[in-house]
């Protein structure tokens, strides 16, 4: 515990370091960025003599100086590996490992033996470090599609971001898909211009391509020194010096002059940053038509004020694996991105039909965390919580406003990948886990003061199943654990099971996500599973109005069965947000009204399974009109099956089609393999929507039915002597040609003849 006078003031602070507490100065522990304010007897004692403002700066030095950001991009654009960087240079890891995990160790946030083996990201990591005084939180995202959550998850929760594009490959399909998850949570981004070393770099084509394709209001705040063989440093556009990484790890920064030879690409290059910041700032844009001259700090200023706004990206170059412009790009963060207190955050207030309430983001405020991602760890559940108010303390207890259950923090604790540092309270704008805290992805936690929640994140819908079961029976207890965990961590898991041929379905976003997961079970459960032929995720849906007009009428001695119902089913437009409306338009009682629950309920048990290939029926609308009940025989049950038997009996004449998933579909290929490859595009059924040369390669997007993309990268490879790759995404569910209709049904009829 260490005090200090000043004046009246008189301050009570309590430093605490991982597993021990040190006595350290204001000052030296302000520099770690580790300080707490420990509401303690010492502080309670002197709450007399301190009044609320005096208090204030103790917490909200400790705000500003905290950064939380997320690292997201496309696959191998070398997210993992920039954060490796990151980690080394602020002393967090001592010596720097690559990705594919060739020396047996792999990048530490990588820390799945999966993740080593194949050099993905499969699970999003967090860990924290300082810089320059500051802590910064960071979240490491996987850059396939077929973990979006885990990205959609990490920008819920977080200030800031890290867009990395590489210099090559520039803006690709998944580049796209972050940044409109980006957009989504609102969130301030800086852009990071990767692999600046690589042959064929060419970072101001990528920034071209950010103005076009993702719309980026962007300009460079850096200009290499020399590219691919010959990239040497970075000229700071903001500070006009030059770079230059030394050291074996390119961690001895020498500033310099910058290049004569540069200069006027330089002076230019300044220029432009000057005209796209102005043109979103008007403190900057009023001093740059006045021609007056503009400091370095009225610069940095304004591009800090544009950034905060969301109206401008800053973009920063480098080679993260080459160990060039790392730490600039960490200036950036702690110069551009925003501190907790300077985002807005909204709850739904519980008690006022979910009224929108700003969070005030300080410790002050009643305690608010959002419980946004679970893993199952050695210690049982481990939760990570983002805290947007208030303070939480390790022995606390809080509630959790979803199921209204009232838990007590057993350990609180900070994460650096899969380690973790026990810590005894946490204040608002942290990230941190709690252990033993039984609850979903998505709840909200409080001190019971408040009834608020936090909005929910967007979950996509999984689009691919596979039938599974363990290939041993003693094996089924372990099978079930894994499923049932694996469905709680990742909301785009999903587990069923399929009534006609009782097998287990899981469900989720792609053959590679669904790979994952059998492997995981083997590897962390030992269950050998046996997987079926993949399922495509149909759905059915109507294309016109049809009448209904069914009568449930059943005596067998004692009291019958008596439902009349009447009215139509027509298809909901394009676009709409629901997939089914029931809409009562009865005038008067002609049917109790205690029994419209249930006829609703019978329309939706219905259309869970249409008639054509027993898929579940959506963009449906169903409109009751008139109907009759008996005084006697009337029950939920009498109205509930003639609601099931009204819609089978209207559901042919509504013409119904088959839609199924189509996928988004990337390609890259050496333009010399571009016929075949669009040739099998289009033998698939797939429609190209555009072409672009990018070097000797083609960049090919198609809409592309997934039914017809199984087993596509081995065609692929074979079709392009293993030089082209690909990506996908879930785009939409469309209708199916009527031959393919034909197919479908008389494929599932035969089926059903079989049985």
């Amino acid at each position: 515990m260490t005090r200090f006078q000043n004046g009246s003031r008189l301050l009570s602070y309590t430093f605490s370091r991982s597993k021990t507490t040190s006595s350290v100065s204001p000052t030296t522990a302000l520099l770690q960025g580790n300080f707490q304010i420990q509401h303690s007897r010492h502080f309670s004692n002197l709450a007399s003599a301190t009044t609320k403002e005096e208090k204030e700066p103790c917490w909200k030095d400790s705000m500003e100086r905290l950064r939380n950001i997320g690292i997201s991009a496309h696959i191998d654009s070398g997210k993992t590996t920039l954060t490796e960087r990151i980690l080394y240079y602020t002393g967090r890891i001592h010596e720097i490992h690559e990705v594919r995990g060739r020396d047996g160790v792999g990048a530490k946030m990588d820390s799945m033996d999966l993740e080593r083996e194949k050099g993905i990201t499969i699970q999003s990591a967090a860990t924290y470090c300082t810089w320059n005084g500051y802590q910064v939180n960071i979240i490491d995202t996987p850059g396939h599609v077929d973990f979006t959550i885990e990205v959609e998850r990490a920008l819920r929760v977080l200030d800031g971001a890290i867009l990395v594009l590489c210099s090559v490959g520039g803006v690709q399909s998944q580049s796209i898909t972050v940044d409109r998850q980006m957009r989504r949570y609102e969130v301030p981004r800086l852009a990071f211009i990767n692999k600046l070393d690589r042959m064929g770099a060419d970072p101001w084509k990528v920034l071209n391509q950010a103005r076009s394709k993702l719309r980026h209001h962007s300009a460079a705040v850096q200009v290499p020194i020399g590219l691919e063989d010959d990239f040497q440093g970075l000229i700071d556009l903001v500070k006009m010096k030059a770079y230059y990484f030394n050291g074996s790890n390119g961690e001895k920064i020498v500033t310099a002059e910058i290049p004569v030879e540069i200069e006027a690409l330089v002076a230019e290059k300044r220029r432009e940053l000057i005209e796209t910041v102005s043109e979103v700032d008007d403190k900057l844009a009023d001093a740059f038509l006045a021609d007056e001259s503009i400091s370095t700090s009225d610069l940095e200023e304004a591009i800090r004020r544009a950034t905060v706004a969301k109206k401008f990206v800053p973009v920063f170059m480098g080679s993260a694996f080459k160990n060039k412009g790392v730490q600039p790009l960490l200036d950036g963060v702690l110069s551009y991105l925003p501190c907790p207190l300077e985002v807005s955050n909204y709850a739904l207030d519980q008690t006022k039909d979910e009224e929108k309430v700003v969070l005030s983001g300080t410790p002050d405020g009643p305690l608010v965390a959002l419980a946004f991602k679970l893993e199952e760890g050695r210690f049982g559940q481990l939760t990570y919580l983002r805290i947007y108010e208030g303070v939480i303390r390790k022995g606390d207890f809080i509630v959790n406003v979803n199921t209204g259950k009232k838990i007590k923090v057993p350990r609180l604790v900070r994460m650096h990948s899969n380690e973790m540092e026990d810590i005894q309270e946490a204040h608002a704008g942290q990230i941190v886990a709690v252990f033993g805290v039984d609850c979903a992805s998505g709840d909200t936690f409080t001190d019971g003061s408040v009834k608020y929640t936090m909005t929910s994140m967007n979950v996509p819908e999984p689009v691919m199943s596979l039938a599974i079961q363990p290939v041993s029976k003693d094996s089924g207890g372990q099978f079930s654990k894994a499923l049932n965990r694996f469905q709680k961590e990742d909301p785009t898991f999903r587990v069923g099971l399929d009534p006609e041929s009782a097998q287990t379905i899981i469900s989720g976003m792609g053959e590679l996500h669904l790979d994952i997961y059998v492997e995981r079970i083997r590897r962390e459960y030992k269950v050998d599973a046996s997987v079926g032929k993949p399922r495509v995720n149909f759905r059915e849906t109507i294309t016109q109005r049809a009448e209904f007009d069914y009568l449930h009428k059943k005596q067998s001695g004692g009291q019958g069965q008596y439902g009349r119902v009447c009215g139509y089913i027509e298809p909901i437009p394009q676009g709409s947000m629901t997939k089914f409306e029931f809409d009562n338009m009865i005038v008067g009682q002609v049917i109790p009204s205690n029994f419209i629950p249930a006829i609703e309920k019978g329309f939706k048990e219905a259309a869970n399974s249409g008639s054509l290939i027993g898929h579940p029926v959506e963009n449906l609308r169903i409109a009751l009109t008139d109907g009759a009940a008996h005084a006697v025989d009337s029950s939920e049950l009498a109205f509930k099956l003639a609601a099931i038997y009204a819609f089978r009996q209207c559901y042919t004449a509504a013409k119904p089609v088959i839609l199924e998933p189509v996928m988004l579909v990337e390609l890259k290929v050496p333009t010399e393999f571009q016929g075949t490859v669009a040739g099998d595009i289009n033998k698939r059924k797939g429609v190209i929507v555009g072409n672009d040369q990018d070097g000797d390669d083609s960049i090919i997007t198609a809409h592309v039915p997934l039914n017809n993309m199984f087993g596509y990268s081995t065609a692929l490879r074979s079709m392009t002597q293993g030089k082209g790759e690909f990506t996908m995404e879930y785009k939409e569910h469309s209708p199916v040609s009527q031959d393919v209709q034909m197919q479908l049904v008389n494929t599932y009829k035969a089926s059903k003849t079989a049985e």
